[in-house]
């Protein structure tokens, strides 16, 4: 008889709950096997709880976009990984023979399959298996809980500052939300290469964290107009990248923080997608706005090489397995200062 094998999975829309299915089968042809010891919880998986998939899927469906697992056996013509090993798998199901995958630029994938813990199958179970193409060695010096971090959260942020606003040392960086997940990695990133970092947060008691964290100067945007403080922080002049994940809210107060020829990089929308833009200001200031998804594969060996260096990510909460919707109701109400984990 097949091995019992736990899974959280959502059983309908806002409706997840402990499972048992069997355990997968051997794995095939280069694909492992994983043992899933620990998974992150990120707003993706708020907006796969409240139905916002953008894609057809069915139910139930396993949840988790983001772990730290172990090899537990390998298919045929896998000489990458062994049992054994500690990996990160990466969650999107890339093509791997497109010319964006072939260039590197994974999250570009022109025929992916789909998101796991998303749109098919995720992570928060005990074994899955998964393409071997697509899982990255944690070094020695790296936790699980810390790797667990990566392929959603710290992933996306080496994304965003290096390949998209190609950040630079002693730059000044304007890091919004910083008791988020991403926010609070972007700011011991940044202040790793000895930036000046200015972020957002929204009460007295994530402020304290954030200047903890190393934040040069925080605002809280309940009692200020950030915009106004920033500019007066930088002389007038702005800082040279914004690190934007909020939206509409924040939108024109970043456009107006940034200096001449700053860079605006963003990945979400938590506050509403929809906002406006002066074209005028756009290019008579040169500002360079770049929309970023997810990260290469390249990136997700750079967040863990850049954490076995000393740069670690914030972990808030570790919740159990049957604790999942305590975990996503403290994302949803941004009761939150770091990573939330799930260990199994």
């Amino acid at each position: 008889m097949a091995a019992v094998n736990r899974a959280l999975q959502l059983l309908a829309d806002r409706q997840v709950a402990v499972t048992e299915l069997d355990a997968p089968p051997p794995p095939g042809a280069h694909e492992v096997q994983l043992r899933v010891r620990v998974v992150g919880l990120n707003h993706i998986d708020v907006w796969g709880f409240r139905g916002m998939a953008f894609a057809k899927r069915l139910y139930p469906l396993t949840v988790g976009a983001e772990s730290a697992c172990e090899v537990v056996a390998v298919g045929d013509g896998v000489t990458t990984v062994q049992p054994g090993d500690r990996v990160v798998p990466y969650s999107a199901l890339t093509c791997g023979v497109c010319p964006a995958c072939r260039r590197g630029r994974d999250n570009l994938c022109e025929n992916v399959a789909g998101v796991r813990g998303f749109h098919v199958a995720g992570f928060a179970q005990d074994l899955t298996n998964h393409p071997a193409r697509l899982v990255v060695k944690i070094p020695d010096a790296v936790s699980l809980r810390d790797a667990a971090c990566v392929a959603v959260a710290y992933g996306t942020v080496e994304h965003m500052l290096f390949d998209n606003a190609q950040l630079e040392p002693g730059e000044t960086v304007l890091v919004h939300a910083g008791g988020s997940g991403i926010g609070s990695i972007a700011i011991r990133i940044a202040k790793s290469l000895d930036c000046k970092v200015i972020t957002t947060v929204g009460s007295a008691d994530k402020a304290e964290k954030a200047k903890a964290l190393g934040a040069d100067h925080v605002i809280n945007y309940r009692e200020d107009r950030f915009e106004g403080v920033v500019r007066k922080l930088t002389g007038k002049k702005g800082v040279d990248v914004v690190f934007e994940h909020t939206g509409a809210d924040t939108w024109a107060g970043s456009l107006l923080s940034m200096k001449r020829g700053g860079r605006l990089v963003t990945c979400g929308a938590t506050s509403g997608p929809t906002a406006s833009i002066n074209l005028m200001q756009l290019f008579q200031q040169q500002y360079r706005i770049i929309g970023s998804f997810g990260s290469p594969l390249s990136a997700v060996a750079r967040a863990l090489d850049r954490i076995a260096s000393g740069v670690k990510p914030v972990i808030d909460t570790v919740y159990g397995l049957e604790d999942f919707e305590a975990g996503l109701a403290r994302l949803e109400s941004r009761d939150v200062f770091g990573k939330l984990l799930i260990e199994l």
